[in-house]
């Protein structure tokens, strides 16, 4: 990586924009932009300027590959993880207590039925996209901080694949055989929840292989 890729990676990850990164400096924004697509390298004085703003060491700016503090961002999924896991399993109470007011209201049960799978429908597309879009976190920043194993990602494609085909057969089949719609809403809880085990196992993978 050379210096040019690191600055723009760290300004990235800090969400500076070159003319923020340049009045730190006390440099023009073409400057910075010259940084970073390795035009020009930064001048001594500025070495130590630059690592104080990303919050790394000269060291870890000048040799090897830069390692990024991404407190800030791992707090941002944290917040976001939660929330929409709050909001599915909310989702899926509501779906349960809409039955119960439905048979007391004694509505048909036609639209009893499509109505708890449309709410519990929206929580389970929440569930898999918040899956999604931390895998798509995961391999960013492995993509960031070493070079992909393109195997693992492979193989883990394959797992994730074979498990959505696997849980929507066994999701339809068992709600069809016993009409329990209200209740076979939970092996998607459990789908989403063996998708973070196995992305936690990949990660984990990851992390010893290094």
């Amino acid at each position: 990586m050379t210096i040019g890729e690191k600055i723009y990676n760290l300004r990235k990850a800090k969400n500076y924009s070159q003319e923020e990164v340049a009045n730190h400096l006390n440099v023009s924004r073409q400057t910075v932009s010259k940084w970073e697509t390795d035009q020009s390298t930064p001048d001594f004085d500025k070495i130590v300027p630059l690592c104080e703003l990303f919050e790394i060491s000269t060291d870890e700016f000048l040799k090897g590959e830069t390692n990024i503090s991404k407190k800030d961002d791992d707090g941002k999924d944290k917040k976001r993880n939660a929330i929409i896991v709050s909001v599915s399993i909310f989702l899926y109470f509501l779906a349960i207590i809409w039955i119960a007011l439905a048979e007391s209201m004694y509505i048909k049960e036609e639209i009893t039925v499509a109505g708890f799978l449309f709410i519990s429908g929206i929580a389970t597309i929440m569930l898999i996209y918040n899956s999604l879009l931390s895998e798509k976190n995961y391999k960013e920043t492995i993509e960031f901080t070493k070079k992909p194993n393109k195997k693992e990602n492979k193989l883990k494609k394959s797992i994730i694949d074979a498990l959505g085909i696997i849980f929507c057969i066994v999701y339809l089949a068992v709600s069809f055989i016993t009409m329990a719609w209200h209740i076979t809403w939970i092996i998607w809880l459990i789908y989403a929840f063996v998708i973070k085990i196995v992305d936690l196992l990949f990660m984990l993978g990851g992390k010893n292989g290094k």
